[in-house]
């Protein structure tokens, strides 16, 4: 015969389980430690997420396929070689970002879903020391130690409640914005990627010769700027100046390569 605290103790471990359950949905989300930045800030942040991805993606995608195809196209190689250095360039920076994005994003989506288990477990075992626990959290943030104690208590009154709050003041996650889906990181980085990349490779399959050339670099500088541009929504800085910090860095790789390639070919030729 259980007593009433064993039930309680079990009912509110059913409760867990059953959030922990729900929890479980595919759209990444963290929240920082409370006083990092304001609640209105992150929203901000966690809305942009894929945005920012998707300019971080279109952006590694240029600067090293337009490296690639610059360095090669220095070495003087017909235009046959360029585009399959091209598209090897592409399909293999393409499967490594997405793959390197889905082990990451598994890996911390398993230690994201042990971290809330291990919690749900302490606060379905142990409800008087997270109570205590959480009551220090609060008072450490100024609350007065009384008021911090019937906010703890009204916390973890409610299972749900409980979990949520304490993954945000422990362990900075947002149980209700989901743990992240691998897959859905690994196809946009994929995609991203493979459209970056595809831009300083599309004068090739057209043309040949230095006309390819000029007109790859042209498109390739049009889009850097661009994505250099889009990137200043994030960093506040005024869109030309990020806009042309990017020129600056995909021509110097580019320049870098295009030069190295025609030294090879003289090398070689000699």
């Amino acid at each position: 015969m259980l007593s009433p605290e064993d039930e309680r103790t079990k009912e509110r471990r059913f409760q867990l389980a059953g959030l922990m359950h729900r929890m479980r949905r595919p759209s990444a989300r963290m929240v920082p430690h409370p006083g990092d930045v304001s609640g209105e800030q992150w929203s901000a942040g966690g809305r942009s997420g894929a945005l920012r991805a998707a300019i971080f993606g279109v952006n590694d995608g240029l600067v090293s396929n337009v490296s690639l195809i610059f360095g090669v196209a220095g070495a003087g190689v017909s235009n046959r070689s360029i585009l399959v250095a091209g598209i090897a360039g592409l399909l293999a920076g393409a499967f490594s970002m997405s793959g390197g994005e889905y082990i990451s994003m598994r890996v911390q989506r398993e230690v994201f879903e042990r971290l809330i288990h291990l919690e749900a477990h302490e606060i379905g075992s142990m409800p008087q020391e997270e109570l205590e626990e959480l009551t220090e959290l609060y008072a450490r943030r100024g609350i007065p130690h009384g008021l911090a104690s019937q906010v703890a208590s009204a916390v973890m009154s409610d299972p749900e409640t409980a979990l949520q709050t304490h993954a945000r003041e422990e362990l900075g996650l947002d149980p209700e914005g989901g743990l992240g889906s691998p897959w859905a990181a690994a196809i946009s980085s994929f995609l991203t990627f493979s459209f970056g990349a595809s831009v300083p490779l599309l004068p090739f399959l057209a043309s040949s010769g230095m006309h390819a050339v000029i007109a790859a670099g042209v498109l390739s500088a049009i889009t850097l700027f661009a994505v250099g541009a889009a990137m200043s929504y994030f960093t506040g800085k005024r869109f030309y100046y990020s806009g042309a910090r990017m020129l600056l860095v995909g021509a110097l790789a580019a320049g870098v390569t295009f030069g190295v390639g025609k030294l090879l070919d003289g090398a070689v030729a000699g």
